[in-house]
């Protein structure tokens, strides 16, 4: 059973009883990401959730992993470019010691000069993590590319620079500002609970952060930026992100983009992996992927794939693009697609992280919960004609970028390899 409830101060709280688990799962989300960023200060989230397990007032560090632990549970954080949040998963007679934890975290974290400067190292490791890994690293490279100057296109993570010169004044005011205002809080939890507990629990903790003016963010819209854009590095494979413009979170036909995506390359029996990997050998990785955002989204392809063989796979990639946008879908291929998303949905459904994710990005997003049934029916309400429009919408020239990684050079590129 679903139920919400509004604090006095304005902080919202979705829960969903599941009877029959032994677990609950919470998590404190706010609509605060890397798209709230500027640029002088590009990973100052990312810094803020990793400072929040650093100590507080009555925790160290440590203590609170050795807390969490002692109950057998989880406890983590995640920023992406809209949103943060910070959750456990315990039993459920853990309860009070999960709100507790969160709760302290979340209003008590000291920011500590000798800890700034120690995490500050382990995100320049991250940072490089993620540029020794290609199929990874040029995903990024595409957003930064395909979003430009825009919030959206900087990496969540930041950059050598930028964290460099962040310093303790810079991740409290940017805390304050953005993470303490109840306007921008939902509390999510999911599993084996009580609603009337849980609002009390919360009521006592962030129920006294005290309510200002500033309501949710204001966010403007990105340019998008198409072509072709080469980062030539010493590497066996070419690293190969090519992408369009994606539906949003609340855009009206996201369910054919849904199909659209477990078509194309969305699993191991799709359009693109049974061509390139299965039929022809030409690469081990290939899939494609969505990111929707509030106003906009990516709708992307990546592949791994060797310098010879670069210009035949995108050449693949825009043959099977082209079909999308040319040919209805057969009846049996919808039927297909549509039963596999609604499998998978319905086995996530047995998470208690996954429902208590899903109630907070519907509160995020649309204000409301959205139930199960409704998604399923949506998904089957999709005809053919839908997929084929929607693939004509976002599958436009204009839109369409490609960025690869690797020992290739621009002139060895086909001009026409991305007329569509």
């Amino acid at each position: 059973m679903y139920r919400k409830t509004i604090l006095n101060n304005g902080i919202r709280i979705v829960t969903e009883h599941i009877p029959y688990v032994q677990s609950i799962s919470i998590g404190i989300w706010v609509k605060t990401g890397s798209r709230d960023e500027k640029r002088e200060e590009n990973g100052i989230a990312h810094f803020i959730e990793h400072m929040l397990f650093k100590g507080t007032k009555k925790r160290s560090a440590l203590a609170i992993a050795k807390e969490i632990d002692s109950v057998g549970g989880v406890l983590n954080a995640s920023t992406s470019r809209e949103f943060t949040n910070f959750y456990a998963k315990v039993l459920a007679k853990d309860f009070k010691l999960a709100v507790d934890l969160l709760s302290d975290i979340f209003l008590n974290s000291l920011f500590s000069f000798s800890e700034i400067k120690r995490e500050r190292e382990v995100i320049f490791q991250e940072i490089k993590m993620v540029e020794d890994t290609p199929d990874e690293y040029v995903q990024d490279l595409f957003s930064q590319y395909f979003f430009s100057d825009h919030p959206l296109g900087q990496p969540i993570l930041g950059n050598y620079n930028t964290i460099g010169k962040i310093n303790r004044d810079k991740l409290i005011k940017f805390f304050h500002s953005y993470y303490l205002n109840p306007y921008r809080i939902i509390v999510s939890v999911a599993g084996n609970l009580n609603h009337y507990q849980v609002v009390e629990a919360i009521n006592q903790t962030l129920g006294k952060i005290k309510p200002n003016n500033k309501k949710e963010p204001a966010w403007k819209p990105p340019e998008i930026f198409s072509g072709v854009k080469i980062f030539n590095k010493d590497l066996e494979q070419v690293h190969i992100c090519i992408g369009t413009k994606g539906f949003s979170q609340t855009h009206p036909s996201r369910y054919a983009g849904y199909i659209l995506n477990t078509i194309l390359g969305g699993s191991i029996s799709s359009r693109l992996f049974q061509e390139i990997r299965e039929k022809r050998g030409l690469a081990y990785n290939i899939f494609s992927y969505n990111s929707p955002f509030q106003d906009t989204g990516i709708l992307a392809i990546y592949v791994g794939t060797s310098r010879n063989k670069f210009n035949q796979v995108i050449e693949l990639i825009i043959k099977e693009i082209q079909k999308l946008k040319t040919k209805p879908l057969k009846e049996s291929e919808l039927k297909k697609a549509k039963d596999q998303l609604k499998g998978n949905l319905l086995l996530s459904w047995e998470n208690t992280d996954v429902r208590m994710s899903r109630m907070a990005t519907g509160e995020l997003y649309f204000g409301k919960y959205i139930p199960l049934k409704k998604i399923r029916d949506k998904i089957d309400q999709v005809t053919a004609k839908d997929v084929q429009t929607l693939s004509q919408e976002l599958f436009q020239k204009k839109y369409l970028l490609l960025i690869a990684l690797g020992g290739v050079k621009e002139k060895n590129i086909k001009p026409s390899l991305l007329e569509i």
